[in-house]
């Protein structure tokens, strides 16, 4: 018990702010001790492992970044990547209705080729058509997803970041144990309307101080079959009738395994290993007098791996990334006229392999510069007639620099694209080249109080099928340039973080891509010149038990191509709301968790002429979820409820794709 008084003794003497209430709580501790026992004995409490994943900056960054964490997607229950996107703002989500059908992003009028979606910091890539699908990938193991507008701000980045429009990021959450903990257990089962089931399973397991691992299971299916109102007039207003969503079942299932190995202080090395095998049913569109039933499905089946190492110094930072993809689709239709029996079956086996190698110096306290050069080799084989295989290989660099003194920061880098195809037996292939800048002041004059502006040239070769696929020759379309600049302004207390940002795109030579006679097929063009103007503004309240989130956006998008079009010309592009927004609010209390989220989206227009019978009607989707934790003797259980779309509101996404009304969802989770 003398060691017990020394250090007690010790801690008073080193710490002369003690106040008077410390130090008779400290005293009184050593007597209960010392009645408590009759010889000396010191008790040693099990060590506590603290740790936690750096999740992005949001406030002071040149860039608008928004970040919705693993305590987030909890609480609101979200289970695609699609309904993170939902709750941000200056994102429009493309979604062609059910939980199987594809969600693309496109973020500030862009379109979804701009928006890179990594995983873990390493891109997810479609060769085929650019569109990734968001309905793919599941949250279930995600420390967070962050959204960056323009650029985004981490100290290491691979050349592929640099050179994307705005980046998606879904981060793996790394496992966290007590010390004395080996390892951590979490299933979980979610049913919902329409015949939804979702069982998920993940193991965590703590091989040693350094070495840590978790795999993660899920399997994802829906009937699909919902109830809509089918309308027999463009305004919505005429005759309806009431109809059911057909053939549009799908199943996936997921695998995830993941090692996190510490190699020593700031130098960390994972790996990732993913696999996904899934079913598609393509339903048809439902144009006014009719619910076509399609006969069209998909069955997709992809794996990939990948590694990153990092090392953190005091001068210098690095990082290398890898990763080696392989994945195949197959696209059938049994009711395709013209062909054998009906019946067209495509396939498409996508390859590829990628490095990425970054490294930063602070090279002064006041001034670091950075270098990083990514290799990308993707090769695309399908039964089509026409020049089958499809070979694309790339090489960017990018050099960066960052200065800072005092309440000012300044950022720029120049960015090389050099890209080039091979097709086929083709003598003659595209070969595409670019510098491409950027630049970005941040300034903060008071505490909580930072400006912002940043400009960035994006640089967008054609995907494979803009370029080659239902062709013998490559279709006749050039790079994408668009030129972003934001200005904006951040303001965070202790209670309230807001952001207001006004941005002007202008993107030359801009490829629209929209659906053909069915989801698998698209048809692309350059529309010339489009004009983007809009705001985006952001606020996250939290007092005591309530936190409350809000965002609102207005986009100008104009096509500006031909001023003596005067169908086209200064219309809004297709799909592209001018007023969308959203917020959720939460009340945390011991008995029960509420919660309640809303979005909201204006008109827009599904063709380039701004039209009444081309017009999709505005609409608002609302959701309340309830859950609560039982502690129970070998672990934790969680439920909650929710009641998506509650006012049961008809609207569509995509024209002739109705989306799903009134649904619920159960989900229950044990961990132990």
């Amino acid at each position: 018990m003398s060691i017990v008084l020394y250090r007690i003794v010790k801690f008073i003497v080193h710490r002369p702010q003690c106040s008077v209430a410390t130090l008779l709580y400290v005293l009184c501790s050593w007597a209960f001790l010392s009645s408590a026992t009759a010889q000396d004995t010191i008790q040693i409490l099990d060590e506590v492992e603290v740790s936690s994943q750096r999740t992005p900056a949001t406030l002071r960054t040149a860039a608008p970044t928004q970040v919705l964490e693993a305590a987030a997607i909890e609480a609101q229950g979200l289970l695609q990547l699609s309904d993170a996107v939902r709750q941000m703002a200056g994102v429009t989500l493309k979604d062609y209705g059910g939980v199987g059908g594809m969600k693309t992003v496109s973020a500030r009028g862009l379109g979804s080729q701009f928006s890179t979606v990594t995983i873990d910091g390493v891109a997810v890539d479609n060769a085929q058509n650019g569109q990734v699908d968001l309905g793919r990938y599941l949250l279930g193991n995600a420390a967070y997803v962050s959204f960056s507008q323009g650029q985004q701000q981490e100290p290491l980045l691979s050349a592929r970041a640099y050179a994307a429009g705005n980046v998606l990021n879904i981060e793996t959450s790394e496992p966290q144990f007590f010390l004395a903990e080996r390892t951590n257990l979490k299933v979980g089962m979610e049913l919902g309307s329409f015949g939804m089931m979702n069982p998920t399973a993940l193991w965590e397991q703590k091989w040693s101080r350094r070495l840590k691992s978790s795999v993660w299971v899920n399997w994802l299916k829906s009937d699909g079959d919902y109830p809509f109102t089918l309308y027999h007039t463009y305004d919505h207003t005429g005759l309806t009738t009431h109809e059911r969503r057909l053939h549009s079942a799908m199943h996936m299932f997921t695998a995830d395994g993941n090692l996190f190995y510490s190699i020593a202080p700031k130098n960390t090395l994972t790996a990732k290993v993913h696999y996904m095998r899934g079913m598609h049913q393509l339903p048809g569109q439902v144009v006014l007098n009719s619910s076509y039933t399609s006969a069209q499905s998909t069955h997709e089946h992809s794996a990939f791996t990948q590694v990153r190492w990092r090392v953190e110094k005091e001068r210098w930072q690095w990082q290398l990334l890898g990763k080696a993809m392989s994945g195949y689709d197959q696209y059938e239709d049994s009711l395709a006229l013209g062909y054998v029996n009906n019946y067209m079956e495509n396939h498409y086996r996508q390859r590829e392999g990628y490095i990425s190698a970054s490294a930063l110096w602070h090279a002064l306290p006041w001034f670091e510069l950075s270098m990083a050069a990514d290799g990308d080799m993707s090769n695309l084989r399908s039964n089509l007639a026409y020049r089958n295989d499809v070979l694309r290989s790339s090489l960017l660099t990018v050099l960066s620099a960052r200065a800072h003194a005092g309440p000012l920061e300044g950022r720029a880098h120049l960015l090389a694209t050099a890209t080039r195809d091979r097709v086929g037996d083709l003598d003659t292939c595209p070969a595409y080249r670019r510098l491409s800048p950027y630049a970005a002041v941040l300034y903060t004059p008071i505490t909580g109080l930072t400006l912002r502006y940043f400009y960035k040239e994006t640089y967008r070769v054609p995907n494979f099928s803009e370029l080659y696929f239902f062709l013998s020759i490559p279709r006749n379309l050039r790079p994408e340039r668009a030129h972003q600049h934001n200005i904006g302004v951040t303001y965070a207390t202790d209670h309230l973080n807001a952001t207001v940002d006004g941005y002007f795109n202008r993107v030359e030579d801009k490829i629209i891509a929209k659906p053909g006679s069915n989801m698998y097929y698209w048809t692309m063009e350059n529309l010339g010149l489009v004009h983007i103007l809009g705001v985006d503004a952001t606020a996250n309240f939290q007092f005591s038990t309530f936190i409350c989130q809000i965002n609102y956006s207005f986009a100008h998008a104009v096509d500006m191509s031909d001023p003596t079009d005067e169908k086209t010309y200064g219309y809004q592009i297709r799909y592209t709301p001018r007023h969308s927004g959203g917020g959720s609010l939460r009340w945390e209390s011991r008995w029960v968790n509420l919660g309640a989220t809303a979005m909201v989206v204006g008109h827009r227009y599904a063709y380039a002429q701004n039209n009444a019978n081309n017009r999709l009607p505005a609409y608002c989707d609302l959701g309340l979820s309830a859950d609560r934790r039982f502690d129970l003797r070998w672990g934790t259980l969680r439920v909650q409820v929710q009641v998506l779309n509650l006012l049961d509101t008809q609207y569509e996404v995509v024209q002739y794709y109705p989306m799903m009304g009134r649904n619920y969802r159960l989900a229950v989770t044990y961990e132990f």
